[in-house]
């Protein structure tokens, strides 16, 4: 599922997808190997100033667009067209139905006036944009069709954000359906692909824990909970008496105290475990489905080493850590060791830069 609110050419021969998060910066840029699979060009993480990015809105532009300008000079790319996205909970969504061989101009209308039923604002106060899902369930002759809005300044804030650090917005999308596209190529190297199974993706970030339970390709249940990597960061700038910006570059080159492990991580990865079991007893409690077959970890969180063993202890169900390259050529500039340790925080990167192959 994809979304371009309608203020963006989505068609760019080179594209980077730029992931702007509330602890960091992070861009992927693929291309083709020639035979049909994806090359992974090139790739940079950038650690943002601590709020900078707040509840995903963007607090300080000048210092956003200058975090991005250093990632984009890692990259090393000429590339300047980019695909960013929104947070889910910036953006509003609702799926109707409606009857199938309309023209473009006549769904248009149709989208406006249901737009105006469920987003409690002035259609001029907002970006709105829709897609075809595909034939409804319930009739052949009637279609699916997702409706999506976000207020102006939330679309804005990120474009300006990109253009200050001299890039080009050509596609906006929704990042939790950038995750989702991310995730198909995950959920392929799964026993028979994920077919018929119960997947519970669980995107663990800097603040918050989003669980999406999916069977062949439909979300079942969705739910986000307060839960995330900065508490661990504020731990540690305090036990070692760091910057919060020290203490987050020091967790992710892992060279923090040997203390840090026993007193801090340990602990932290038991809460996150707990945290998960909760949220998939919620799910559990509210639907008629009682297993999942799979756990499937991303997001920042994602990235500690042994963190799926420990949701494994503790949930004893399956659990993989997300690496959509899994199966990509990589080019020279992209280390393959490196890449596997930050694969599972990429994947919102990821699902942006797949738009540069949309039919």
């Amino acid at each position: 599922m994809q979304l371009d609110f309608s203020i963006f050419n989505p068609k760019a021969r080179s594209l980077i997808g730029l992931d702007i998060s509330s602890s960091s910066v992070k861009m992927v840029e693929l291309g083709g190997d020639g035979k049909g699979a994806y090359r992974v060009e090139r790739y940079a993480i950038e650690v943002l100033p601590r709020d900078v990015v707040s509840d995903g809105n963007i607090v300080n532009l000048e210092a956003a667009a200058e975090s991005v300008k250093r990632a984009w000079k890692k990259l090393a790319t000429s590339t300047r067209h980019v695909a960013i996205a929104l947070p889910a909970s910036h953006v509003i969504t609702k799926k109707i139905i409606v009857a199938a061989g309309q023209r473009e101009e006549d769904l248009e209308v149709l989208v406006e006036s249901e737009a105006n039923q469920y987003i409690p604002f002035a259609l001029e106060e907002v970006n709105l944009d829709f897609q075809v899902v595909g034939p409804a369930p319930s009739s052949p002759d009637e279609i699916e069709v997702l409706i999506a809005a976000s207020r102006k300044e939330k679309v804005e804030d990120r474009v300006a954000v990109a253009e200050s650090a001299g890039l080009k917005p050509v596609v906006l999308d929704v990042e939790s359906y950038a995750v989702l596209s991310a995730f198909e190529l995950v959920q392929k190297q799964l026993p028979d692909a994920g077919k018929g199974q119960i997947i519970a993706l669980v995107d663990v970030g800097a603040n918050v824990m989003n669980l999406t339970v999916l069977r062949n390709e439909q979300q079942l249940y969705v739910r986000e909970q307060a839960f995330g990597g900065n508490q661990l960061t504020q731990d540690a700038a305090r036990l070692f008496s760091m910057t919060f910006e020290e203490a987050e570059g020091e967790k992710r080159r892992n060279t923090l105290p040997e203390k840090y492990e026993t007193e801090l991580l340990r602990p932290f990865l038991e809460a996150l475990a707990l945290e998960l079991s909760r949220a998939l007893q919620f799910f559990f409690t509210s639907t008629q489905f009682s297993q999942i077959n799979h756990i499937v970890l991303a997001g920042g969180c994602a990235v500690i080493p042994g963190v799926d063993e420990v949701v494994a202890g503790r949930t004893q169900i399956n659990t993989i850590i997300a690496n959509p390259f899994t199966g990509m050529v990589l080019s020279d500039r992209v280390r393959e060791r490196n890449l596997l340790a930050d694969a599972s925080s990429l994947m919102v990167a990821c699902g942006l830069a797949l738009r540069r192959f949309d039919e």
